[in-house]
């Protein structure tokens, strides 16, 4: 038995340690900006007065671009994004933003359904799709869309870090974004198994969405980003990481909430990709030396596997941060953490109903939305 915690463990060491090298290869890649920028109409879906909202939605609009368009949109009047976005267009009244109130819904995932409400306002012919809880500097459009400029793109994504909006599930969802979902997407797209696409950002030119068929096929799509991603490269076009990372603001008050939320990305990743996220037991680390202890009675060999992988979890965390510019005050909560993901890891295989937006899904094996559950 301790033969084959050995095994399966220096799977998961040797995991720890790609991790690092996927970080550092992710920190040294450069975008070359060309000095000329097409115009581009970024187009923000909204949903509820989220913390820090102003200050996302101001972060795309001053914006070192000359030819850019905003459109925000809303699916109600009630909305609370609603009176934040009227206050950002009056505080750069001199900017090019446009609003879009509409309750049509040709699709079961709303947020599909608001973008596609908001598309006839957009003007130019380089589209950003953005969520709402993003945050970005000043020179993220021109990186962002910089690899358009090459035909044979179709499609430019980014990656994320997590930033807290404050207390201690929410500082629990940032570790998770950092510690956890970055690194093994940085170690994916090292591996050549990577190619996901990102609701951070998605840049397309408007000619290769309406090649695709447009956002009609996705509007029952439960993940999106990724089945538009595929649809580009179905087309013989090929979607590219940006080396830009934005901020997402993780609010998330309670435990509930925070479970709720991973809950559903989890399934929606095992939906997606089965045979990946089974492989992805690989990246935890602790709750697997945790059984393997429990396993061989807590023998000292066994306790010292426990040590080595804690040890190894944070040495390689710190080295992840260091290459990603990653704040590192919560480390100390990464046993936590952990441990919670592998419950959300868990949890995943049961069921296959997931809450999103104050909805209730359940969506088949395909990704696909069959069932929707209040509004």
């Amino acid at each position: 038995m301790v033969i084959l915690a050995l095994v399966l463990l220096a799977v998961v060491w040797i995991y720890l340690a790609a991790t690092v090298v996927a970080a550092i290869r992710f920190a040294r890649r450069r975008t070359v900006v060309p000095a000329e920028r097409p115009a581009i109409s970024v187009l923000k879906p909204l949903y509820g007065a989220e913390p820090g909202l102003y200050e996302n939605l101001l972060s795309f609009v001053d914006q070192d671009y000359r030819a850019l368009q905003i459109v925000f949109g809303v699916r109600s009047p009630d909305d609370g994004a609603l009176p934040i976005a009227r206050r950002v267009i009056a505080a750069r009244p001199g900017c090019d933003i446009a609003l879009v109130v509409d309750s049509r819904a040709s699709g079961r995932n709303l947020k599909i359904a608001n973008l596609a409400n908001m598309l006839p306002a957009a003007r130019h012919d380089v589209l950003v799709f953005a969520d709402a809880d993003m945050r970005v500097g000043r020179d993220y459009l021109a990186a962002v869309t910089a690899p358009l400029r090459d035909p044979a793109i179709g499609l430019v994504t980014c990656l994320y870090k997590g930033l807290p909006t404050g207390g201690l599930w929410s500082r629990l969802g940032a570790l998770y974004i950092n510690y956890g979902f970055l690194p093994g997407a940085l170690v994916g797209e090292t591996i050549g198994a990577g190619g996901g696409v990102f609701g951070a950002t998605i840049a397309l030119r408007r000619a290769v969405l309406d090649r695709i068929g447009g956002l009609a096929v996705v509007r029952d799509e439960l993940a999106d980003d990724h089945r538009i991603g595929s649809a580009v490269r179905e087309v013989g076009l090929a979607t590219t990481l940006s080396p830009y990372l934005v901020e997402t603001s993780v609010a998330e008050q309670s435990l509930k909430d925070l479970w709720k939320h991973e809950l559903r990305w989890a399934r929606t990743v095992r939906l997606m990709a089965p045979a990946g996220f089974a492989g992805s037991v690989v990246t935890h680390a602790i709750a697997i030396a945790t059984i393997a202890a429990v396993i061989c009675g807590f023998s000292l060999t066994s306790l010292g596997f426990l040590a080595m992988s804690c040890t190894l979890r944070g040495a390689t965390a710190l080295m992840v941060a260091r290459a990603l510019r990653l704040p590192t005050a919560d480390l100390w909560l990464l046993p936590v953490r952990d441990l919670l993901s592998f419950a959300v890891f868990i949890g995943s295989f049961f069921g296959r109903s997931v809450a999103w937006r104050d909805q209730l899904f359940r969506i088949e094996p395909s990704g696909i939305i069959v069932e929707r559950d209040g509004e």
